[in-house]
């Protein structure tokens, strides 16, 4: 899960992976961060935990910056902004 903590069930998902009916699983986001030292993912031989770094790539300053480029010419503009944040939906 490199999308949302809350569309991660992490208990369930545990559950199923130690069962062994989910093969493996990468996480980067979950339920609550950091996540809970108690976890029963830490444990798991099929899990690999990211500390919420998936987003990062070799060349994510460069296209940051070249959206906040482009935004503030938008913005001088008077036309919409690029990648709004949504306050309620939590991205």
């Amino acid at each position: 899960n490199v999308a949302r903590g809350k569309l991660l069930r992490e208990a369930e998902v545990a559950a199923e992976l130690a069962l062994g009916t989910i093969a493996g699983a990468a996480l980067d986001v979950f339920e609550h961060e950091p996540l809970d030292p108690a976890s029963p993912l830490w444990d798991l031989p099929n899990v690999i935990i990211t500390p919420h770094t998936s987003a990062f790539r070799r060349d994510y300053w460069e296209v940051v910056v070249d959206l906040f480029a482009e935004n503030i010419a938008r913005f001088v503009r008077g036309e919409p902004l690029l990648n709004i944040v949504d306050k309620e939906a939590g991205y």
